[in-house]
């Protein structure tokens, strides 16, 4: 009975609270990460503003690899406990 209760909880937190979060945070290093290549193209000419692209690029990139670690680590705690896997997860 307390796996289940404490299934439960995981399930709802990870519904209500977690994945919002992470799935907002997703696209805004999505945005960076393409803000970052709008920006090193369009301004080719410019050293300093290709620096600032690839710069964004780079940092959106770490994002997206944090985010795709964190849904990683949900999984593996969700199946651990043995809780039902969210829908948001694969």
């Amino acid at each position: 009975m307390q796996n289940s209760a404490i299934g439960d909880f995981v399930t709802r937190f990870n519904d209500v609270i977690l994945n919002p979060i992470i799935g907002l945070l997703f696209a805004l290093a999505l945005v960076l990460f393409l803000w970052g290549i709008v920006e090193f193209f369009w301004q080719a000419d410019s050293d300093l503003a290709r620096q600032k692209g690839k710069s964004h690029m780079l940092w959106g990139l770490i994002g997206l690899f944090i985010m795709f670690a964190v849904f990683a680590i949900m999984k593996i705690i969700v199946n651990t406990i043995g809780a039902p896997t969210p829908p948001g997860l694969p």
